[in-house]
């Protein structure tokens, strides 16, 4: 099964080629890199597998010079005398760099508190304004509400005026009837 699917990875020109030569043996040449020493092994078929050999500092040979030693083209170049008037003059562009920065940071600061003053002053509008509107909100409710009250009291008088009228007929007629009959 894992042949069949390195033979799907594989191009069909390195299929060929792997086909018409194939590699069984790998070289045993030892390779050496500095203080490296790499040696191929022939365990396995499908790929390769190396030893790298570490060489001990001991085994390092005398003239060869120490890895530590940085090479001459990275070392700085011997620093030259710096004047009287060029120091002053760098001193100056520093006080210059410091009091640019400073203002900027004031000038940054200003502006946040005004920032802030802005953001604070709306929000207390937006309040404001919410509190007028919830107030006038709740006027207009109480006012409706009131006329509502009183129209259904007004509804309720008319109606009980409506049964002392009919009770006072009823009582009117049962008298009639009462003197007609009696």
């Amino acid at each position: 099964m894992a042949y069949t699917e390195k033979i799907k990875e594989m191009s069909m020109m390195s299929l060929i080629c792997s086909c018409l030569y194939p590699q069984t043996s790998y070289p045993t040449t030892n390779y050496q890199f500095g203080d490296l020493e790499v040696k191929p092994i022939n365990k396995r078929l499908s790929g390769q597998s190396f030893e790298v050999i570490l060489k001990s500092p001991t085994d390092l040979s005398p003239d060869r010079p120490s890895p530590l030693a940085s090479p001459p083209a990275l070392t700085s170049p011997p620093k030259r005398d710096i004047s009287l008037d060029e120091l002053q003059g760098r001193l100056e562009a520093a006080e210059e760099r410091r009091k640019s920065q400073e203002a900027q940071v004031l000038r940054h600061l200003a502006e946040r508190r005004e920032h802030e003053k802005e953001v604070l002053h709306k929000a207390m509008e937006e309040n404001n304004n919410f509190s007028k509107m919830a107030e006038e909100k709740l006027n207009s409710k109480m006012e409706a509400k009131k006329a509502n009250r009183e129209a259904y009291l007004n509804s309720l008088k008319q109606r009980l005026r409506e049964k002392e009228m009919h009770a006072a007929e009823v009582r009117r007629n049962k008298e009639l009837q009462a003197d007609l009959s009696g």
